[in-house]
């Protein structure tokens, strides 16, 4: 039987007419220049060292080159069905993180250094380089939460979305914890199989809604919440041109605080733990935790596949790599010679 893992790449095969059509267009261009200079016969007796047939050979190993790198990307298997068993001890993680303006005061209490969301950013490529086998997902809230990345293997591509991340990617002000863990709880696939877990990075400062009941129903459909707490307390809140500082409804400097009593509610309803994200352990502890969870996660699972003709293909298409490079426009000296008695044999007739 003969399969292709990734069959949708055999429609590049269609880009091979246009070779061919660029290929006679070329031809057709070097014609007319030649012209120029008098009758191709002419002009093929003053130049019997290049070859007309070689530019077609060519062509012919450059589209049988082409041909066989796209049936490569495509995949080939052939062969009898072999079953293989195989473990999965990777889980799912949805990153929640906070975007509300608080988040663009300092991280610390010294009105100074670093905001909170460089500081939430740095701890979760952090965390994120820690994540292997597990799949990644990642949603911002403010006063509603959006889904800003589904969930992937593709660590590098996690850390692309998160550097992306700004206070100006959710226009509507607040923060809803509420909102980000039940988008999260939607965000992982359908495999109870598999632990899952959000990680809400927040300074827990003003949310809307019941974050510990949502949290709560999290837990019980064995999805687990660990918050990192990101802040210091009584911080201004800078304003966006970073000139000055943003005022309350009274006119005063408005002032931010990490609410570590509300984080460590939120993280106990759902069975996770809450760490500080301006501790220089955070990171391995919430690793750690997460590799219990990992632990538990260990499943068996068996599948068909067939055997890989990857490697045939490739080296099909070297030997075609090489042979479109040392083929050379000149004529082969044979056959050169071959041709040469051939025209004086026909002129001979000719006399």
């Amino acid at each position: 039987m003969f399969s292709f893992a990734n069959p949708e790449y055999l429609y590049l095969l269609f880009m091979l007419p246009a070779v061919v059509g660029m290929f006679m267009l070329d031809r057709w261009a070097r014609r007319r220049k030649l012209a120029k200079f008098g009758k191709e016969e002419l002009l093929q007796e003053l130049m019997p060292d290049i070859s007309s047939r070689k530019p077609v050979v060519r062509l012919v190993i450059i589209l049988l080159l082409l041909a066989t790198v796209i049936v490569m990307l495509a995949r080939p298997r052939a062969g009898a069905m072999e079953k293989v068993q195989g473990q999965v001890n990777g889980i799912e993680v949805v990153i929640a993180m906070d975007v509300s303006n608080s988040m663009n005061a300092s991280s610390t209490s010294s009105k100074s250094g670093i905001s909170r969301l460089q500081r939430s950013k740095m701890v979760m490529e952090k965390l994120i380089d820690r994540l292997q086998n597990d799949k990644v997902g990642l949603v911002v809230f403010a006063g509603k939460a959006l889904m800003q990345m589904p969930m992937t293997i593709d660590g590098t591509s996690a850390k692309m979305f998160l550097n992306n991340i700004s206070t100006d990617i959710i226009p509507l002000q607040g923060t809803n914890i509420t909102a980000a863990i039940n988008l999260a709880m939607h965000s992982f696939s359908q495999d109870e199989k598999v632990s899952r877990t959000i990680i809400l990075i927040t300074d827990a400062e003003n949310f809307e809604g019941d974050a510990k009941e949502a949290a709560e129903n999290a837990h019980k459909k064995d999805i687990q919440v660990n918050v990192i707490g990101i802040g210091g307390h009584d911080v201004p809140i800078p304003t966006d041109d970073g000139q000055g500082w943003m005022l309350d409804d009274y006119g005063e400097i408005a002032m931010t605080s990490f609410n570590e009593n509300q984080a460590k509610e939120i993280a106990k309803a759902g069975g996770g733990i809450m760490v500080k994200g301006d501790a220089t352990d955070a990171v391995k502890v919430l690793d750690e935790s997460l590799k219990k969870l990992a632990a538990n996660n260990k499943s068996q699972f068996t599948y068909s596949r067939e055997g890989e003709q990857f490697p045939i293909f490739a080296w099909i298409a070297l030997a075609l790599l090489i042979a479109s490079v040392l083929l050379l426009n000149n004529k082969n000296k044979w056959l050169a010679k071959k041709s040469f008695f051939e025209r004086k044999a026909k002129n001979n007739n000719e006399e």
